[in-house]
């Protein structure tokens, strides 16, 4: 975890060249990813429960009360250590373009990384905020300093909306930790469990805590800043924002609010499926008026997030199956969503950065000088409208499967939501790639070897994930088994 902030002090007490940054920077990444997916293979999936722990009890003592240094990695967070892996590596090889401040874009790129993998592996609820909490400042600078447009209005909306949803998220902290005693996300559940007396009542408690990860996801309302940041930042910062931010919510949506209270998110299951259609239906709808590539991929993820809330609303079904398959399916969409859009989001980048245009109605036919580059953006869109035998297929199958047979009406809807994303991904996708040659587009040159690195690297992921799932559901069926087997008959929820 602490690799990336290592190398960012190195770099800045080192490094006397930009070469020097940009090699220390790689090979941080390329570490990163190799001990990410030593982190995922060594997760044993016949224990389960909690790996791999780095734990001090007394870390912060506060009277006869602890905070603890507590870190470890379980079935739902392993892969998402996995997920930061891929995308650090792709954000920091889609950076090697950048000539403006260098040495501090790297920096806080690899900071950003440290307090990301934080959030996924903290398991002491003050340590998982403050690693939340760190994320928003390499963010804000990223996207205030090398960003393009309105480059500090898009990083002030994000700062505001986040810090907003974070001073619910403490409050909803502060109010655990002094009805039980202890910040110990382990422990939580059980006491929560077992009546402890709560200074708020729990639906309080849960509202508290999960408008801070609507905000992230982000929710409709909540998106809103969501465009404007990814319209503006950086390519890699894109990546990093749409591939593993945005699944902060979705993590701490099912490790807090689910985990925690399973009976109250089953009881509000019904509100989750209402905003995942609006979600998926309003997004695509937008989607499809977009005439910015980095605007129209934006949108689409607040869709596509939309389908996490649909599968987390299976939490009410009838069954232990049913409620596992719609709690794994909402986990492998984050995954599969964060390798198919940081994918979508580093084509744009490589447009862009020849064609010095975004703009859809100006492009056009580019497949006939930009084949590869053509190629790997044809991958991520269909990827991202869930063509079988890639990992987006996969996703989307397991949550409707989990969520059908509860909420048949709002499932039937977010399909729906999939035929209007296969009409805007095929439209842009004709729009941008293929048509005539277009004259202004004669001079333009298809990726080099540096940036296919990252291309292949997330390509390859969503195919090897896409034909077999196994590899990464099976390892997310453990993470979430515990929370469908802790809910209470729906026949309960009902007459809550």
């Amino acid at each position: 975890m602490f690799l990336p902030l290592a190398v960012a002090v190195g770099i800045l007490l080192l490094a006397k060249n930009d070469k020097q940054v940009k090699i220390a920077a790689g090979a941080a990444a390329l570490a990163q990813l190799v001990l990410s997916i030593v982190v995922f293979a060594a997760y044993n999936r016949d224990e389960g429960g909690v790996q791999l722990v780095d734990r001090v009890t007394n870390w912060i003592p506060i009277g006869s009360f602890k905070v603890e240094y507590f870190l470890g990695v379980d079935g739902l967070s392993a892969p998402m250590v996995l997920l930061t892996g891929l995308l650090g590596m792709a954000a920091i090889y889609a950076s090697w373009g950048i000539k403006h401040r260098v040495k501090e874009y790297f920096v806080w790129l690899l900071i950003l990384q440290t307090a990301v993998l934080g959030v996924f592996t903290a398991l002491d609820f003050l340590l998982f905020f403050l690693f939340w909490e760190l994320e928003l400042v390499p963010m804000f600078f990223l996207i205030s300093t090398w960003g393009s447009g309105r480059k500090e209005y898009s990083a002030m909306k994000f700062l505001i909306f986040t810090f907003l949803g974070s001073a619910f998220m403490l409050v909803g902290i502060v109010v655990l930790f002094v009805s039980t005693g202890t910040f110990d996300m382990t422990v939580l559940p059980e006491r929560i469990a077992e009546g402890a007396h709560l200074a708020l009542p729990i639906g309080a408690i849960f509202g508290l805590l999960f408008v801070g990860f609507a905000v992230k996801l982000p929710v409709w309302p909540f998106h809103t800043w969501l465009p404007d940041a990814h319209t503006d930042a950086p390519t890699a910062v894109s990546v990093m924002l749409a591939g593993v931010l945005l699944k902060m919510g979705g993590y701490g949506m099912i490790r807090v609010t689910a985990a925690m209270m399973p009976d109250t998110m089953a009881d509000l299951s019904w509100l989750l499926a209402t905003a995942g259609v609006i979600n998926v239906i309003y997004g695509a709808v937008v989607t499809m008026r977009q005439t910015d590539l980095k605007r129209l991929v934006a949108f689409s993820s607040i869709s596509h997030m939309g389908y996490v809330l649909i599968g987390l609303a299976a939490i009410a079904g009838a069954t232990a199956d049913t409620r596992a398959v719609g709690l794994t399916g909402a986990s492998m969409q984050m995954f599969t969503h964060g390798t198919i859009t940081g994918l979508m989001f580093l084509m744009v980048g490589l447009i862009y950065d020849r064609a010095h245009t975004r703009y859809i109605p100006d492009l056009g036919g580019l497949a006939h000088k930009m084949p590869l580059i053509a190629v790997g953006f044809l991958i991520a869109g269909l990827a991202s409208l869930g063509l079988p035998g890639t990992s987006g297929f996969a996703a989307e199958i397991l949550l409707f499967l989990g969520a059908f047979p509860v909420w048949g009406w709002h499932t039937a809807l977010a399909v729906f939501g999939v035929v209007i994303t296969a009409g805007y991904i095929l439209w842009m996708v004709q729009r941008v790639l293929f048509g005539p040659k277009i004259e202004r587009w004669a001079n333009l040159s298809d990726a080099n070897r540096w940036d296919l690195v990252p291309v292949v690297l997330l390509a390859a992921t969503i195919f090897v994930f896409g034909i077999y799932p196994a590899f990464i559901t099976d390892v997310f069926a453990i993470g979430v088994e515990p929370i469908a087997n802790s809910v209470s008959s729906v026949a309960e929820v009902i007459s809550r």
